[in-house]
């Protein structure tokens, strides 16, 4: 009697299962990663805004004037008093830059004009990204939304 002789390899289903498997993670990652470049600028737009408070926070418990304005490819902050922390003066990326010369007049006082910067980042294919930080005058600065300028 002959004997079956079991084939070695796998069966086309099973290369077709394990090639939608494939796909299906390819497309879960590649949704989950996002765009690079607006998360970029999202972070920096939310950081800025959070120096900003820290900085109209000092100014106030110190009773002086603080002031940043946007400096080549950072920022400074003019009048911040002794102690704590130094702030940081320059941007994650260095590819956001900080739109017009404006300075930004972060306190003493409790209430303080209405105030923005806009910050840009060089996104793929030309895209320019901006995204505006401000504040009334009584809330916190915050970022406010991503646009795309061509």
């Amino acid at each position: 009697m002959r004997r079956m002789r079991r084939a070695s390899g796998f069966t086309l289903l099973e290369v077709l299962a394990v090639l939608a498997i494939v796909a299906v993670s390819t497309a879960v990652v590649s949704l989950a990663l996002g765009n690079v470049s607006s998360d970029a600028l999202e972070r920096e737009g939310e950081r800025l805004a959070a120096l900003l408070e820290a900085a109209r926070a000092r100014s106030r418990t110190a009773g002086v004037p603080v002031s940043w304005r946007a400096v080549g490819a950072g920022f400074v902050f003019d009048g911040v008093p002794p102690g704590g922390a130094p702030l940081p003066q320059h941007w994650l990326d260095a590819r956001v830059r900080a739109l017009g010369n404006e300075t930004l007049l972060l306190g003493p006082d409790p209430i303080i004009a209405a105030q923005a910067v806009v910050l840009e980042l060089a996104a793929d294919a030309g895209a320019l990204r901006r995204i505006r930080i401000a504040t009334d005058g009584l809330h916190p600065f915050a970022a406010q939304g991503v646009e795309v300028a061509p």
